[in-house]
């Protein structure tokens, strides 16, 4: 008999019991289509987990300045912790090998005025090198320079949000706006930047595009402080810049809330941490006023657990399309029972075990195979909707497509073989007489 003939044959027997039909179906659908919500939920997490690795920077490692209590702080005073400091930056450029550069940071959350707008914002006072180390670019103007710096002038540069949140569509270059009380002159735009809506662990990661950015001297000396470390004689490190206090009354030496260490390329990050480690263990007498985040580790770790989670998703997924497969099995020998006489016939007027094989296997796989493309539209009809409400970022790719796909062919391939044997090893004559 002619493979058209089983194809034909085999339509008409699920057409005949349409209900039974889209019932074990159903199985499929759902199954495909949680294989392709959970892949896809999996995949826009590993590439937000690469976003913001690229944000903070492939080389780097991040020394944070912990918020500290006034106990903690007492303490920490009372044992000589100088708190995290610009020259901790300098130590690190100086002993630890493999660095490129280091970028202290100061930050300070206030409000910005330009006209009649006002927009709360993250001022970031730094160094030049910041743009090199974190790889960022500008849209507009240009970035600090060491005069800016060693002069203390009030000049920022923008990100793209502040700038539309307080100048609109203005060109910018050249305008003041107010930052406390201080008014600074725009000189730059920073390029858009991305902004993940999710943190890994400890990585403190925001709307980039609404920082704007002073130079770290002007940050210091003429903006509102919440506190200083003694000291004088103090130098400001970064990317090559520095400015001393040397001969004027002595100054105090300002705390930072972070410093950033670039790498050289190809530098193994461990062995780095670890002398960084034990450089300022050693600066702050051993007292906890700090971390020191690897954020390409912290990925990893995110990116283990994830696997962890795909892989527990991807097996309730699995659990899904196993039950799918029972219930194409249990029907297909409820058919196969109910048309004995029809296989018996069919045996009798010349259709070989192989047709009957055929036509039977050919059900089984039809309905996995449209169970498993309507499950693939319901499951990117899921990511749109976990994204929308859930803001969740997912990735629909073609390798989840067609694993999908092959999957469900499969089942249908595996569940349906055993009920289109047992019809097609039928004896014939016992069919014929099956009332």
């Amino acid at each position: 008999m002619k493979i058209e003939e089983n194809v034909r044959i085999g339509i008409e027997g699920l057409q005949s019991h349409r209900i039974r039909s889209v019932l074990t179906a159903l199985g499929i659908i759902f199954g495909v289509a949680a294989v392709v919500a959970m892949l896809s939920i999996g995949e826009g997490a590993k590439l937000e987990a690469l976003e913001q690795i690229r944000l903070m920077g492939v080389n780097n490692i991040i020394i944070r300045s912990k918020e500290q209590s006034v106990s903690s702080f007492e303490t920490a005073k009372a044992s000589f912790s100088p708190g995290l400091v610009a020259l901790d930056a300098d130590a690190i450029s100086e002993i630890c090998p493999g660095v490129e550069s280091s970028v202290p940071q100061w930050e300070k959350t206030t409000q910005a005025l330009y006209g009649a707008d006002r927009k709360e914002v993250k001022v970031i006072g730094t160094t030049p090198a910041f743009l090199a180390v974190f790889g960022y670019s500008l849209s507009q103007g240009r970035f600090l320079d060491a005069g800016h710096i060693q002069n203390q002038e009030n000049v920022c540069v923008l990100g793209t949000d502040a700038k539309v949140g307080l100048l609109h569509f203005e060109n910018p270059l050249g305008k003041s706006i107010k930052i406390d009380d201080q008014w600074f002159t725009i000189i730059g735009i920073m390029a858009r930047q991305l902004a993940p809506s999710k943190s890994v662990e400890n990585l403190q990661v925001r709307n980039l595009n609404m920082d704007i950015y002073i130079p770290l001297t002007t940050a210091q000396y003429k903006m509102e402080r919440y506190k200083s470390a003694g000291g004088s004689n103090v130098r400001f490190f970064g990317g090559g810049i520095s400015v001393s206090s040397s001969g004027r009354t002595p100054l105090p030496r300002f705390l930072l809330d972070q410093i950033t260490v670039k790498l050289k390329p190809n530098v193994d990050m461990r062995e780095p941490a670890e002398v960084i480690r034990r450089i300022l263990a050693r600066r702050h007498f051993n007292v906890d006023d700090y971390e020191i985040i690897v954020p390409e580790a912290l990925v990893e770790q995110s990116q283990k657990t994830q696997r962890i989670f795909n892989i527990v998703m991807g097996a309730i997924a699995g659990i899904s399309l196993l039950v799918g497969g029972i219930g194409i099995m249990n029907i297909m020998l409820a058919s196969v029972l109910e048309r004995t006489r029809e296989i018996g016939v069919r045996r009798a007027v010349g259709a070989t075990r192989a047709d009957v094989l055929g036509q039977f296997l050919f059900e089984a796989t039809f309905l996995s195979i449209v169970g498993g493309l309507i499950g693939i539209m319901l499951g990117y009809g899921l990511t749109r909707i976990i994204t929308f409400y859930a803001e969740w970022r997912t990735v629909v790719s073609w390798e989840a497509i067609a694993l999908a796909f092959t999957v469900s062919a499969g089942v249908g391939i595996a569940f349906g073989y055993y009920p289109a044997r047992k019809a097609a090893f039928q004896n014939p004559i016992d069919s014929l007489r099956y009332e």
